[in-house]
């Protein structure tokens, strides 16, 4: 008896949920638009699944926000320019600017190493079993801060 792949257990956990069919094709979306980015490679067909293309660890959360998302724009003015009558003296628009920068700045100090670091309780969670194999999922030891930096150095 073959084990089922991570996209088959995913499917069945997300069938069994309210509004199952509409999150599984959501989350094929997802798998399709990050595969077409470069971060997944799937493989249709038996004995096939989904897989990272890079180590955990090279792959960046902001970098994964900011090729991921349309637009982080939180109010209109920030996107088009003569958006709203008060735009030349408006304040509010370079402080949601900022923060907008800040949030992505916060997140470039994270990679996906560091968002899968509670390996065993993440999978008895999304998986029911702890007894996974995660060793592609091997981790820079070396950093016993609160999260390692992508762009060289230490946190």
């Amino acid at each position: 008896m073959a084990l089922p792949t991570v996209l088959e257990v995913q499917r069945l956990q997300v069938m069994s949920l309210p509004g199952g069919n509409a999150l599984q094709a959501h989350l094929m979306k997802v798998v399709n638009d990050l595969s077409q980015k470069g971060y997944l490679d799937t493989v249709r067909g038996r004995g096939g699944g989904i897989r990272l293309m890079r180590e955990p660890r090279h792959i960046n959360i902001g970098q994964v926000v900011r090729d991921t998302e349309d637009q982080l724009d939180v109010i209109g003015c920030l996107e088009h320019k003569g958006y709203c009558p008060i735009e030349r003296v408006c304040t509010l628009r370079s402080a949601l600017r900022d923060a907008t920068q800040a949030f992505l700045a916060v997140l470039d100090t994270y990679s996906l190493a560091d968002l899968i670091k509670p390996r065993k309780a993440l999978s008895s969670i999304l998986f029911g079993s702890p007894r996974l194999d995660h060793s592609r999922f091997k981790m820079n030891a070396s950093s016993d801060s609160r999260h390692s930096r992508i762009n060289g150095g230490s946190a």
